[in-house]
């Protein structure tokens, strides 16, 4: 009986493998991290997907909202989440379809609304948010804690000099 040897495994394929050692040490940061922000926005979106059936922009919506239970203004939202006031729009709809937010009109502007959550926007973000710190700790076990404290200080500084 010929068995034939399994396949040796693919690299994976992602925005690092463009690069040689000869590239600038910083282009190759900057697309180590690049890549590495991907590979972990994918994981949490799938399952986000699978497990809630809800998108990451909407979870990021409704992590803004439980910050401010008084709410926050679209304008506010927007600038938060570093998209176009209509994409808050169009993921608000989504949400209050599914009567996690509602719209409460601003007290002082009749013209102007914010949005937070409902009671059961809220219980809903509660459990999911639960879970998501576990994918992200269980997506992140390759660190120690200590490597994790200076992987925030050096992107800290990362961050600050820009």
């Amino acid at each position: 009986m010929n068995v034939l040897p399994e396949p040796a495994s693919e690299p994976a394929i992602d925005l690092e493998t463009r690069l040689t050692d000869e590239h600038h040490l910083s282009l190759r940061l900057w697309l180590r991290m690049l890549s590495s922000t991907v590979k972990l926005e994918t994981e949490i979106r799938s399952r986000l997907r699978i497990e809630f059936d809800i998108t990451l922009p909407r979870f990021d919506l409704m992590a803004q909202l439980v910050r401010h239970p008084e709410g926050l203004r679209m304008g506010e939202l927007s600038k938060r989440m570093m998209v176009t006031g209509g994409n808050i729009t169009g993921i608000a709809d989504q949400l209050e379809k599914e009567k996690l937010v509602e719209r409460v009109v601003v007290a002082n502007d009749r013209r102007s609304f914010s949005l937070k959550l409902t009671p059961e926007g809220l219980t809903s973000f509660k459990k999911m948010a639960i879970v998501h710190e576990q994918w992200v700790e269980e997506l992140l076990h390759g660190l120690q804690a200590e490597e994790k404290h200076m992987l925030i200080q050096l992107l800290s500084k990362v961050k600050a000099s820009l």
